[in-house]
């Protein structure tokens, strides 16, 4: 038999996190698949594997910040909207949640930074937390200055101002005030070519007073959590990358051309390290022992026009603002009126989540109703799935700032995932590919078909293109006849990439749940089969089980799928060889029934995070108690041996008859029913 003992720990309690999108929005499939579908597979088989009562999955708006309030700037500009911004971001707020419910995302709360109940225990929050970095000595006021537009007389907020990012070898054409679309952090003052959205003016700079946290102060500590996470199996590589290009010291790139203008200024720039270029490299590096020597150096460089980019390095994280859609931040010494800038917020919301979760939940819902057993105990985890563009906020502010706190906040485990593509390009809402929507996908596909492919995509390794036939525009072929252009997506010839996955859904497992079940009707009587399952079948299903675990712990959904379905391809080839030279023998089907029944529970159990509807239907046929079905205190007992958990034997125990030509994973009405 398998060794069952060497297996991987789970916590005692564990908080899973999805990403918080913004309220200016619906859900486009990128959310969906990338993110939220991921980290619902890890909450649903950590509710099987420690209780449900241990797990608690949160995620919920970003209600706050310059992408809401240009988004509602344009919907009453544009389209003569009329409702407050709560209004506009609370019908958001319930748009995405109805995506998320029909896609099956189990959510213990999708809530709302602004919105009720959330709101007075995110902004208590918000007010503590700051008020502690400030106590602790983590705050620095700084002047810095922000962008004003003089045409239209205003400060602009972050979304407002359109340029190109400055940071050395990033090539986004589009970045805002202080960051690009790819994450990128940098100053204001530093936007190649800044456009005002409001006005498409050149807006100037005028100083302001914000507070930032001391970012720069934990760089020792953040190298030694980015040892600790080289060694961890749960954080993925791409994590300890992302982070260690931020953990250098500052640096200015300097093209050669300038290197006669650098070499007349190089005395008045303090001290520094200067790195010749190397073999065809076009500029030197100009490097500083810190960021504020940096940015001294960068003033002398601009005032006599000499041409240089920024490299990537710890700088001050900025934790406020002056717009007026924000949560309101702590007045602190002489600075009032300030609101929270949504970046950092959106770091601790998922702890007020939590805490208006417990504060909700009817009495006994969860094993404690005090937040620190959740966030700070040592039995506990936190599992952050997110994108990998926010790896920089999630992995280097968040652990900094936890530090910081001295709250007892442990490091949470971040699972970034790489970005899920569309026809083989980035898709964004905001860029040239549009993506669709998440619930458009839905008048073609079933959720759990999309939730199977996304999960199979393997985005834990690389990005990967999601490529549904039914919105493939491009051209498969002229028509030989009318020399017409047939769409891929009209193409009958071309099969639907999208679709994979769902063909062992709706006919391998479809077709072993379903022999189960007429099968016990026709020999059993309708209850279970009263022989035992053979010993190399019991071993296959032991064997499946620690595999599947093995891949979910280390959070590998799509190697987690194929161990589910190469079992149960194998169990259904095996039911049809053992019914098939057991026909007109009802002891010899009856045992064949063992066999493919053993096998079933197995596949449900290991497919119910992927696909819940339907392992869940199965199990309503089977007539067995959810909780205990899919419990892995129970995970290597056959359904003989869980009917007696409930005080049955296997003859006691009456199935749920199926209608004729029953379907426990259907096609979508639009593909066909065979």
């Amino acid at each position: 038999m398998p060794n069952t003992s060497d297996r991987p720990s789970f916590p005692a309690r564990a908080v899973i996190t999805g990403g918080m999108p913004y309220g200016n929005k619906n859900l486009h499939f990128g959310h969906i698949g990338g993110v939220f579908v991921p980290a619902d597979f890890f909450a649903r088989f950590l509710r099987d594997r420690i209780g449900s009562k241990n797990v608690i999955f949160v995620s919920g708006t970003d209600c706050y910040g310059s992408p809401i309030m240009e988004g509602y700037r344009k919907k009453v500009a544009e389209e003569g909207y009329e409702g407050s911004i709560t209004d506009y971001v609370e019908s958001n707020h319930n748009l995405q949640k109805r995506a998320l419910d029909r896609y099956g995302i189990s959510l213990d709360i999708f809530a709302g930074s602004g919105l009720e109940p959330a709101k007075p225990i995110h902004a208590k929050l918000s007010h503590d937390l700051i008020s502690r970095l400030h106590e602790r000595g983590y705050l620095r006021k700084m002047s810095t200055r922000q962008f004003y537009d003089t045409q239209a007389q205003q400060f602009l907020n972050g979304r407002q101002v359109v340029g190109r990012c400055p940071v050395q070898g990033c090539k986004s054409e589009k970045a805002y005030a202080d960051e690009c679309d790819l994450g990128h952090q940098f100053d204001p003052e530093e936007l190649i070519a800044p456009v005002s959205q409001l006005t498409g003016t050149t807006p100037e700079l005028r100083p302001v007073d914000n507070w930032y946290f001391d970012l720069p102060a934990f760089r020792e500590n953040l190298e030694s959590l980015m040892d600790e996470w080289d060694v961890d199996p749960q954080v993925r590589a791409i994590v300890t990358q992302t982070v260690r290009e931020s953990l250098v010291d500052p640096v200015i790139f300097v093209q050669n051309k300038f290197r006669e203008s650098f070499d007349a200024v190089a005395d008045k720039l303090g001290s520094f390290t200067l790195v010749e270029p190397e073999g065809n490299q076009s500029s030197f590096q100009v490097r500083f022992g810190n960021w504020e020597e940096r940015d001294a150096a960068r003033e002398v460089l601009e005032a006599e026009g000499i041409r240089f980019r920024t490299g990537k390095t710890l700088l001050p994280f900025r934790l406020t603002g002056n717009i007026d859609w924000g949560v309101p931040a702590p007045d602190l010494e002489d600075v009032t009126g300030l609101t929270v800038w949504v970046w950092p917020e959106s770091l601790w919301a998922p702890i007020s989540f939590v805490q208006t979760v417990l504060a909700t939940a009817p009495e006994g819902r969860y094993s404690s109703t005090d937040w620190h057993d959740w966030w700070c105990a040592d039995d506990a985890r936190v599992f952050q799935f997110i994108g990998q563009d926010n790896i920089y906020f999630y992995c280097v502010a968040q652990p900094a700032m936890w530090e910081a706190l001295d709250w007892g906040l442990f490091q949470d485990t971040p699972i970034a995932n790489y970005h899920i593509l569309f026809m083989n390009k980035k898709a964004s809402s905001s860029g040239a590919i549009k993506p669709p929507m998440a619930e458009d996908l839905l008048d073609f596909y079933t959720p759990e078909q999309l939730r199977c492919h996304w999960l199979s995509l393997g985005l834990d390794q690389k990005a990967v293109s999601f490529s549904p036939k039914a919105f493939d525009t491009s051209v498969s072929h002229k028509n030989k006849k009318t020399g017409e252009e047939v769409l891929v997506k009209d193409d009958p010839r071309v099969a639907d990439p999208a679709l994979k996955e769902s063909a062992f859904l709706t006919n391998i497992f479809n077709r072993l749940a379903r022999s189960c079940l007429y099968g016990a009707a026709n020999v059993c009587d309708g209850h279970l089969p009263t022989v035992p399952a053979d010993a190399d079948v019991i071993e296959a299903c032991t064997q499946a089980t620690l595999d599947f675990e093995r891949a979910a712990h280390g959070f590998d959904a799509h190697g987690a799928l194929a161990i589910a379905e190469e079992f149960c391809r194998a169990a259904n080839k095996r039911w049809g060889d053992e019914s098939k030279a057991a026909k007109g023998d009802d002891a010899a089907y009856e045992h064949a029934l063992a066999n493919a029944f053993a096998a079933l529970r197995t596949t449900c159990l290991l497919m119910h995070p992927a696909a819940p509807m339907g392992c869940e239907l199965i199990a309503k046929h089977l007539a067995f108690d959810p909780e205990l079905f899919f419990s892995w205190e129970h995970a290597f007992e056959t359904p003989a041996e869980l009917a007696a958990a409930e005080g049955k034997t296997p003859a006691e125990h009456e199935l749920v008859a199926l209608p004729p030509r029953f379907d426990f994973f259907e096609k979508h009405p639009s593909q066909g029913r065979k």
